[in-house]
């Protein structure tokens, strides 16, 4: 089985696209691949209970009894790797990961990023196509290596920015293509696992 492992660290809405998809689709039976189980930073991350609902494993690992990122992100692959994952999908998982953690799971870990990457790496990406007057915002799906939102693009998604948009009503049209796109690079990276 190429067991899939979700990180998210809030609602996990993209995580609950990524499960309904592989039901919905018969991503097991399709390309022997199952959501096997779901981990958040942070204990009330909302995701976590979606997660319980539909049978797979929620666990938590908070990040705050730390000492450091290196010794977060060690327990982290610790619990991780006690999923046998093919896959590890980083969901709104709001934590810069170490080279160590990148390297150990590279080439088999996404992330979904909400700009056109290569444009607006980081933080308050929508926001930032505003003030640059782009005409368009958008999504990108990639894979993860040591350089933040930089990685092999496996897919994107452009939307409008129209007149008198917000950040937040971008965000908002950003995220329903976020919850095609991220479902659909998975299914179509699975049989190359």
């Amino acid at each position: 089985m190429k067991n899939i492992v979700i990180l998210i660290s809030g609602g996990g809405s993209n995580m609950a696209a990524i499960v309904r998809a592989a039901q919905r689709e018969h991503w097991g039976r399709l390309y022997g691949a199952e959501v096997k189980a779901v981990i958040s930073n942070r204990p009330d991350a909302k995701g976590l209970q979606f997660a319980r609902e539909q049978g797979i494993a929620a666990e938590v690992l908070d990040h705050k009894p730390f000492a450091s990122r290196e010794a977060f992100d060690e327990a982290l692959a610790a619990l991780i790797d006690r999923f046998e994952p093919a896959l590890v999908v980083l969901a709104g998982f709001m934590r810069i990961l170490t080279p160590a953690f990148v390297a150990r799971y590279q080439g088999r870990m996404l992330n979904i990023h909400p700009s056109l990457l290569p444009a607006f790496p980081g933080l308050h990406t929508h926001q930032r196509a505003l003030e640059a007057g782009c005409r368009f915002a958008g999504a990108t799906v990639h894979q993860v290596t040591a350089e933040l939102d930089f990685g092999p693009i496996l897919a994107q998604a452009a939307v409008p920015i129209l007149p008198g948009d917000s950040a937040d009503a971008i965000a908002a049209r950003v995220l329903t293509q976020e919850h095609l796109i991220y479902p659909r690079a998975i299914a179509e990276l699975l049989p190359k696992l």
